[in-house]
């Protein structure tokens, strides 16, 4: 019998190959796993012209959201596959997910760290939340063959300091939270800030990797005793939760990804559509 072999979409290739410049692979960590993690064999009944859906996690809701608003393709920040599947099946929430994103033709692209980690990304984006432009910012950490085109978090240094009241106003406004996580240290009772090293996510494997020392780190979650490490040691913790670090992003994704694919197209004349998912959410709440 013969067989028929499936071909990559004119979009799932045009959306892989604008989302590696943008966030070039070579940046992602070696225990990351990014790049195209699912590609759907069929074609989407009600898709839209093109349409991608830039997300941070693929939900249920967000599944339900590609689906109906049509699109073809799924850029999720966070990969939906870490590690190796010994198999796929429907009682696995996320595996369901993944199942009815292939049998509805949309597949799934995931940028994860590089997109933390190249110049112009999350980190960096960070970085702007509390006011630091370009010369206020280093890399914290760097691999030679990689050092032009991004690194690992940021350290921003503010010349005068501000008060961590300021400081606090600047990330709540800019990440549109009403609520953050403190901890002050004990050793620093004037809480002026020099220096702050950053890092979407979860920053407090990469701080103490880089045996980073700064006055104050921002990231989005550290586990109790990094942080009672931290504190102990001079250093004050800003904590917004791990998604809200990185969701306000999208937007900016958006636009980057609709230029790149702006020349991925141009030949085609295709028409193509980048939309921001309304149902990715933070999976947490204070009541």
């Amino acid at each position: 019998m013969a067989s028929s072999l499936v071909v990559s979409s004119s979009l799932t290739k045009a959306v892989c190959n604008a989302m590696k410049r943008i966030a070039p692979p070579a940046l992602a960590g070696s225990w990351d796993n990014t790049g195209l993690i699912m590609e759907s064999p069929v074609q989407n009944a009600n898709a839209a012209a093109n349409r991608v859906l830039l997300t941070i996690d693929i939900t249920p809701a967000v599944c339900d959201e590609a689906i109906s608003r049509g699109a073809s393709m799924i850029v999720s920040y966070h990969t939906p596959i870490f590690r190796g599947l010994k198999a796929l099946t429907l009682e696995t929430p996320l595996q369901n997910t993944l199942l009815r994103c292939a049998a509805g033709g949309i597949s799934v692209y995931s940028p994860h760290s590089a997109l933390d980690s190249v110049f112009g990304g999350i980190d960096d984006w960070l970085a702007e939340c509390i006011h630091a432009k370009p010369p206020m910012v280093d890399v914290l950490g760097s691999n030679p063959a990689t050092q032009a085109i991004g690194g690992d978090g940021r350290c921003v240094t503010f010349d005068p300091p501000v008060s961590m009241e300021v400081l606090e106003g600047r990330i709540k406004k800019s990440l549109g939270l009403a609520q953050i996580q403190v901890g002050y240290s004990r050793l620093r009772p004037d809480r002026l800030v020099r220096t702050v090293a950053i890092c979407a996510g979860s920053g407090a494997s990469m701080f103490s990797e880089l045996g980073t020392k700064a006055d104050v780190y921002f990231t989005g979650e550290m586990e109790h005793h990094y942080i009672l490490a931290a504190v102990a040691a001079g250093t004050h913790v800003v904590l917004c939760g791990h998604t809200n670090t990185e969701r306000g992003y999208l937007p900016v994704l958006a636009q980057k990804l609709s230029s790149e694919l702006q020349n991925e197209f141009q030949a085609e004349a295709a028409p193509f559509d980048v939309i921001v998912s309304e149902a990715d959410a933070h999976p947490l709440q204070f009541v």
